[in-house]
């Protein structure tokens, strides 16, 4: 329980400290500073992960390389560039529960959503419609919209929608959206948890009802790799496309990953965009045979790789990999639910959490919407307060507290602040 006394409850924040296990990570980030010097309380990591400190040496590694190399770093760099992307493969597979053969890194989320979308939203006249959040984030939107149009037809986004006077998706509600309409429905793209609400779903069961009437069924992961549990090969989705610039830590825009269901790996006649980094590596530089697609998701890939934002991800997946996703999973349930019970204290008249209270329900984002004043006016105050917080309109402040380099400190000090400033 939190101390009642606002000294004990910093004593508190500082004990919890103390006990965690992972607060040594912290010092292996660069936290941004404030005029006067003190680091900034960065709850930001749902938008921009923070830099690892090891990166710089992984970038300076592979610029070394081509100084010293040029084109024959391809073979000759300390990393070779010619498979630089498969020494990603079996950590970023651990991260997003999946076999190696079914994960890929490569492009950016939009790019690789659009690709896979290509192979596995196939409309016909009677199915062609897909089915995503009301509130879903513009760019699957975008997406899905302009696929839906590519393909020549109208009035093909079907909608999942909060009940009226609520933020979260019911379950039942999904599964009645899916039952009512399955036939008419070529594919399932869902956001794993929502950028909105925070909101996790079960996978496993949207999955199996998509299947069940016939549907593809796709998920963008941008806020769930690196932040919750995820089990993707059992939850037998179709395809998984995320970025790594959130909590993967990887640097702004950097290159996303892929997951195509082990099931499809040799499935060779599934249409699809193609490039020689997808074909066949034993004969790609052959440059005259025709497309030989390489099995599992490195089949969809078009390019070689950029290896300089490769260099970024494999900095981070090196801590990743030291850490575990279960060990980083216990502690954001024991900081993000430190920040709900501080939050909490301020009033339900006051402030209302958006993000479900289950927290299997939840990673380590809470959408926090002022009741008694304006929000943005709130935001825009702890943001002069040192405070590196995410406004989402029409009255949501996002706060992620990340359990790679957030303390219990950092989520107290918050808590004060949003006091404070929401009774000024």
């Amino acid at each position: 329980m939190i101390k009642n006394n606002i000294k004990d409850r910093l004593a508190y924040a500082k004990e919890l400290d103390e006990q965690d296990e992972l607060r040594a990570y912290r010092n292996q980030f660069y936290i941004p500073k404030q005029k006067n010097g003190a680091p900034h309380i960065y709850l930001c990591g749902n938008s921009l992960g923070l830099q690892p400190k090891i990166t710089n040496d992984y970038i300076q590694q592979e610029l070394k390389d081509w100084q010293n190399y040029g084109v024959d770093g391809h073979e000759k760099a300390k990393t070779p560039w010619l498979p630089y992307h498969e020494y990603l493969t079996d950590r970023m597979a651990k991260i997003v529960g999946a076999k190696p053969i079914e994960v890929v890194v490569m492009n950016t989320l939009s790019v690789n959503l659009h690709l896979l979308m290509a192979s596995f939203y196939r409309p016909t006249k009677k199915r062609y419609k897909i089915l995503i959040e009301s509130d879903a984030f513009p760019s699957d939107r975008y997406a899905v919209e302009s696929q839906v149009k590519f393909h020549g037809y109208k009035n093909g986004v079907l909608e999942l929608s909060p009940r009226k006077g609520e933020d979260l998706l019911r379950a039942e509600d999904i599964e009645t959206m899916i039952e009512k309409h399955g036939d008419e429905i070529a594919l399932i793209l869902i956001g794993c948890p929502n950028y909105y609400t925070g909101q996790v779903f079960n996978l496993k069961r949207i999955a199996a009802l998509g299947h069940a009437k016939g549907c593809m069924v796709g998920i963008d992961l941008a806020h769930g790799a690196g932040n919750i549990k995820l089990e993707l090969h059992d939850a037998q989705v179709d395809f998984a496309a995320w970025c790594t610039y959130k909590y993967l830590n990887s640097g702004p825009g950097s290159v996303g990953g892929c997951f195509i269901h082990e099931r499809h790996s040799k499935a060779f006649d599934i249409p699809r965009f193609a490039g020689w980094w997808g074909h066949n590596k034993e004969t790609r530089f052959g440059m005259r045979d025709p497309f030989n697609p390489i099995a599992g998701a490195e089949g969809w890939q078009l390019s070689n790789p950029p290896i300089l934002s490769l260099a970024a991800i494999n900095a981070s997946l090196s801590i990743f990999e030291d850490v575990g996703m279960e060990a980083l999973i216990k502690k954001s349930k024991k900081l993000t639910g430190y920040l709900e019970e501080l939050v909490t204290k301020l009033g339900q008249d006051v402030i209302e959490i958006v993000t479900p209270k289950n927290t299997e329900e939840r990673g380590c984002q809470l959408s926090l919407r002022i009741k008694s004043k304006d929000g943005k006016s709130v935001f825009d105050a702890i943001t002069r307060q040192g405070v590196v917080a995410d406004w989402r309109s029409p009255d949501v402040i996002r706060v992620a507290p990340t359990p790679l380099y957030n303390t219990f400190e950092d989520v107290y000090h918050f808590a004060q602040i949003l006091k404070k400033e929401i009774e000024n």
